[in-house]
């Protein structure tokens, strides 16, 4: 994937940012700058899914009103007609991929929330370890700008895995121990230090280097590892490690 330089400078800022010892809230709340920066985006948020109470809390964001946003807590959270199917395609989504935006535009959650804010198009990431999302990250534009596109979806593909071993560092759940595969072998020495990297949201070249090895390699690596636990994403790796702690 060919990434321009403005593009190239935004993500060695998220993968350096997210290599760090953080805590879960500061993983969210700092990676918020590099993301608009990113994607040339006007607004971010980022929440933490409570299971027991099926809300979303511990809300970080940038350029959106605290008013509004509390006002997303006690009531627009369960009035909202996108962002459970959202949550539910565990992979980074357009908002115009689940409802046509002239249908969003029509509801209370649109007109009486999102647009006090400016908010218009929107794209969505969440994270998961096995079956627990652990955190999201909720990006918009303005409506006199464009619509996020498939390129966005494919650099947010490459942002996610990162995202993910960031917030499983920081909740303390550190991969070292490699899972059960789903069928086949074990997975080789040089197959878990490849899928302990994978875990702490390195990308390949990164790899390659620490490892003396053509990014090709690495590849291949990441295939049979995929092959081996049965996923078909890095970040599926991070959460069969998770699982298995």
């Amino acid at each position: 994937m060919y990434v321009t330089a403005q593009e190239s400078r935004a993500l060695s800022h998220l993968f350096g940012l997210l290599a760090e010892d953080l805590a879960e809230r500061d993983v969210r709340e700092r990676i918020g700058h590099h993301l608009l920066e990113l994607l040339s985006a006007d607004y971010y948020a980022s929440f933490v899914w409570d299971t027991p109470s099926r809300s979303f809390g511990s809300g970080v964001w940038l350029n959106m009103s605290p008013d509004n946003l509390a006002s997303y807590d006690a009531y627009y959270q369960y009035n909202d007609p996108i962002t459970l199917k959202l949550q539910a395609r565990r992979e980074p989504t357009l908002v115009t991929q689940i409802m046509p935006q002239r249908d969003l535009m029509r509801t209370e959650f649109f007109n009486d929330f999102l647009a006090r804010d400016g908010l218009h198009w929107g794209v969505n990431v969440y994270s998961y370890a096995g079956q627990h999302n652990i955190g999201d990250l909720r990006i918009w534009r303005g409506r006199h700008r464009d619509n996020f596109d498939n390129r966005t979806l494919e650099l947010l593909r490459l942002v996610e895995p990162a995202f993910t071993g960031a917030l499983i560092r920081a909740g303390g759940t550190s991969p070292l121990a490699a899972p059960e595969p789903i069928g086949g072998p074990r997975l080789s020495q040089r197959e878990l230090e490849v899928a302990q990297m994978i875990c702490e949201g390195l990308p390949d070249k990164i790899i390659a280097y620490r490892l003396g090895v053509e990014p090709s390699t690495v590849r291949t690596y990441l295939k049979r590892i995929f092959d081996k636990l049965g996923v078909h994403r890095r970040g599926g790796v991070a959460a069969a490690f998770a699982r298995h702690r």
